[in-house]
């Protein structure tokens, strides 16, 4: 079943989801935030920008994503366009968990974390309401991808 997935689900070449995505950075640095970032709604994920701290560079590294909120917390994909290496961007927060987003309303820090068992399977079944044929996708990619959960968080002890 899975080679059948393969098979019949197509992506964009990869020049082109990278060229969106530089595309899409660019449109929200050039209007200064004011495109480019949305909110989620029930039928619909949004976009956030995430800034992480580099794990080898040590310096901050943005890229817009898109999640969903589950309460108070804020849940993404860590699927690189489908491709088979793990963004960069998930590998930083697995070195160091705390980072900063910042959404249509404003910006927040946050910790991190990968979705495991039940609450893994509960938010997987939450983006295929929101994607089309996800599973299919995810089967493109050699590993499990990840679900990444971005916990509320202050470094002032809140």
């Amino acid at each position: 079943m899975v080679d059948e997935r393969r098979r019949s689900t197509r992506l964009p070449p990869r020049w082109f989801i990278r060229t969106a995505w530089r595309v899409h950075r660019a449109l929200y640095r050039v209007t200064r935030g004011r495109v480019g970032l949305w909110a989620p709604t029930a039928r619909r994920w949004g976009t956030m920008r995430l800034t992480t701290v580099g794990r080898r560079t040590g310096r901050e590294r943005s890229m817009i994503l898109a999640y969903f909120q589950d309460g108070p917390n804020l849940v993404a994909l860590a699927m690189n366009g489908w491709a088979e290496p793990e963004p960069a961007w998930w590998l930083n927060l697995r070195a160091r968990p705390e980072a900063d987003v910042e959404l249509v309303d404003g910006r927040r820090g946050v910790r991190g974390r990968e979705a495991v068992d039940e609450e893994r399977a509960r938010l997987w079944a939450r983006w295929n309401e929101l994607g089309t044929d996800l599973d299919a996708y995810a089967a493109l990619r050699p590993g499990r991808t990840a679900i990444v959960v971005l916990e509320p968080w202050s470094d002032q002890g809140d």
